[in-house]
């Protein structure tokens, strides 16, 4: 035998990255969600103003959407079933921890499993997870209504923005967790905010200063919906940005490992590398991390 060895070494799994096609489906997805949730504040009066009827359509319109975000995104990327796999099983797992605290102070610790997520997986995926989780936790609490798919748009889009900050590769220790949870923070009040949009539409007319006036000038609108999301949702989107805080700093670490090493084995950008060249123990006498086979 030589006197050669080889080396193999598996690089630390990465979020996925966007492809062309992956974002152009994101990009159509967001064009669709922010018509959805927009188009009451430039509606007029006698419009018939009811998020209840565009609701089925941009359900419809959502399902392949997220069909194609999956499909670019593997092709992209040179994923397998494993991958589609590890999502089903990550929606699952939020799913069933959105009812352990809904209806309760905003408490939803699914919030920091998406954060975590989204930040392993990436964006196209976290995407993907933050719809389809939020399908499966309406199905499994009887949560389905008009809001369902302005829900999924807007846990989508709560879990893409984990995997657009900086790479893994920038931050070491303590900063990552730290990053996300004042994204969580950040995020959780963006979520409920986005939320508040599309029920907010839904109570016109009732007479109050804080009530949505279809046909009504666009700043006047805003300021009655700032001042609507103060009156009503402040302290629920406050227990949901304190509760995601304290899970990603204190449980975040062990979790980001965790997710990180199925995901390894799950095929999500994570390739061996093999060296053939005589270890540095032998030559240097420091002992090069991996596998040494002779």
């Amino acid at each position: 035998m030589s006197g050669k060895a080889v080396v193999v070494r598996e690089r630390a799994a990465r979020p996925v990255r966007l492809g062309p096609k992956s974002v152009a489906v994101l990009l159509l997805t967001g064009a669709v969600g922010v018509v959805a949730f927009g188009w009451p504040l430039l509606a007029d009066a006698g419009s018939g103003l009811a998020h209840a009827r565009d609701a089925p359509w941009l359900f419809a319109a959502l399902l392949p959407l997220l069909v194609a975000v999956v499909v670019a995104t593997i092709s992209e990327s040179g994923m397998d079933a494993k991958a589609v796999a590890m999502l089903g099983v990550l929606a699952a797992v939020g799913a069933a921890l959105r009812p352990l605290g809904a209806g309760t102070a905003g408490l939803e610790p699914m919030f920091f499993l998406m954060v975590l997520s989204g930040r392993v997986l990436g964006p196209g995926f976290g995407f993907v997870l933050g719809s389809v989780t939020m399908f499966a936790s309406a199905l499994l609490t009887g949560g389905v209504g008009p809001w369902m798919p302005f829900q999924m748009l807007s846990m989508g889009w709560f879990t893409m923005g984990a995997g657009l900050l900086p790479g893994p590769d920038r931050l070491r220790g303590r900063a990552e967790p730290a990053m996300l949870a004042a994204y969580g923070c950040v995020a959780a009040f963006a979520y409920g905010t986005v939320m508040n949009l599309q029920g907010w539409t839904l109570i016109a007319g009732l007479g109050s200063g804080i009530s949505f006036v279809a046909g009504d000038p666009l700043h006047e609108n805003l300021v009655r919906f700032l001042a609507y999301c103060a009156a009503t949702s402040l302290g629920w989107d406050l227990g949901r940005a304190v509760l995601t805080v304290v899970l990603t700093l204190t449980i975040g670490p062990t979790l980001l490992k965790a997710l990180r090493r199925a995901t390894r084995r799950a095929a999500f950008d994570a390739q061996a590398a093999f060296d053939a060249q005589a270890a540095s123990g032998e030559t240097e006498g420091q002992p090069e991390a991996g596998r040494t086979e002779r």
